[in-house]
């Protein structure tokens, strides 16, 4: 088939890969003019490393990323929140923590290799036959036989779907950036510190950045603030921010009052996005496009590279694109809704106004995960395996 796809962030170009193997011609249309990741750092869960082995960079991606063994998270007072060891999922499993760029970049040097790749183009919408797409200067491209909408969690073509059920942007967001790992006590742990449900800092190694000549390492640090907060942070949100870190987690204050300038650090909203189904017709939504979330689980990069590899798996196993969307609808969708489900629940008990919460939280939560059946579902849903709520 020819495949348009709208976006280029991880879905789109592991959608392309995928769709490449198949044997079908791929387009790209990417509205910035310049080729560039785009978010935090991230975690990749076993899950996602499986996908990424199955496109044949499983090697490289270890190699530019910082493993990641242990997830522990402590309150003001100094006492363990949550405390997991992938080891106790699986004896050789681990998380990796990469910047947006290493993986955008390995995924690029494939991508244009295999797909027609059209920057500066912003999608504005898809013709009415759903097999055109329009850009904003009114020029349709196509026909395809098949369109693959993956421009994020902000879609501007999923609004007039028809399949929106829900899309609502969380009241809390972060500020991040990445700073110097050099001597970081913590090199395979992703470490959180909370102070109430209004605070929640955290620090994520990420492993090198492309063009980084040097070998240096990387961490990925943030912050959460309320929404309003996150849009109009400023020179005295960045000393507020600096007194926080220096009272909860000293070790860090080092690198965070080396920012000298808010302009230093990113800002990062999100939605909590549900369709009726992923696709309608010859139309098919993926990724964040697809199912937005909160980060609280780190699920988002994860879960679209597997809607990447089931879309393709299904195009293969079925003639009838029709059957094929529908094969692909049914292989994501208990997966994609218990994720969403516990993000929703997770996010107000680290990010929200309900002080109460925190006490819960705190008492809660630690012994859980001791006890053997529930430490198991939690280890499974860290790990990105949790397909079944039983």
């Amino acid at each position: 088939m020819k495949i348009g796809i709208v976006g280029y962030g991880s879905a789109g170009q592991a959608a392309a890969l995928f769709l490449a193997r198949e044997g079908h011609a791929i387009e790209i249309f990417e509205r910035s003019s310049e080729l560039r990741p785009v978010g935090a750092g991230f975690l990749l869960q076993p899950t996602g490393l499986g996908v990424l082995d199955a496109l044949g960079l499983g090697a490289d991606v270890r190699a530019c990323g910082a493993r990641i063994e242990r997830l522990h998270g402590a309150n003001a007072a100094g006492r363990a929140v949550m405390d997991m060891r992938y080891a106790e999922f699986a004896a050789d499993a681990s998380g990796l923590g990469m910047t947006r760029g290493a993986l955008f970049a390995l995924l690029h040097e494939r991508c244009r290799q295999v797909a027609a790749i059209r920057t500066g183009a912003r999608i504005a919408s898809i013709a009415a036959d759903g097999r055109h797409l329009v850009d904003g200067n009114d020029v349709a491209h196509g026909p395809y036989d098949l369109i693959v909408v993956a421009d994020g969690s902000h879609s501007a073509l999923r609004t007039s779907s028809g399949l929106l059920v829900r899309e609502r942007l969380y009241p809390w967001g972060a500020m991040w950036c990445l700073l110097p790992a050099d001597d970081w006590a913590h090199p395979s742990e992703l470490r959180q510190r909370y102070d109430g449900t209004r605070t929640m800092l955290g620090v994520l190694p990420v492993g090198s950045r492309p063009g980084d000549a040097d070998g240096r390492r990387w961490l990925t640090f943030y912050y959460s603030l309320p929404g309003a907060a996150v849009e109009g942070f400023d020179r005295a949100a960045l000393a507020r921010m600096q007194g926080e870190v220096a009272a909860l987690w000293p070790e860090l204050a080092e690198r965070t009052n080396a920012l000298d300038d808010p302009g230093l650090l990113n800002r990062a909203r999100y939605r909590d996005v549900v369709l009726r189904r992923p696709w309608r017709e010859r139309v098919v939504y993926v990724g964040d496009a697809a199912h937005g979330m909160s980060p609280q689980l780190g699920q988002g990069v994860n879960m679209a590279l597997l809607d990447a590899q089931a879309l393709a798996a299904a195009l293969a196993a079925r003639g009838d694109l029709a059957a094929a969307l529908d094969d692909y609808a049914r292989r994501r969708a208990r997966h994609v809704a218990i994720y969403q489900f516990l993000s929703r629940w997770l996010t107000p008990l680290f990010q929200s106004d309900a002080a109460l919460l925190a006490p819960l939280r705190d008492a809660c939560f630690g012994p859980l995960g001791r006890l053997p059946l529930a430490k198991r579902h939690m280890l499974r849903i860290l790990a990105g395996d949790k397909r079944r709520w039983w």
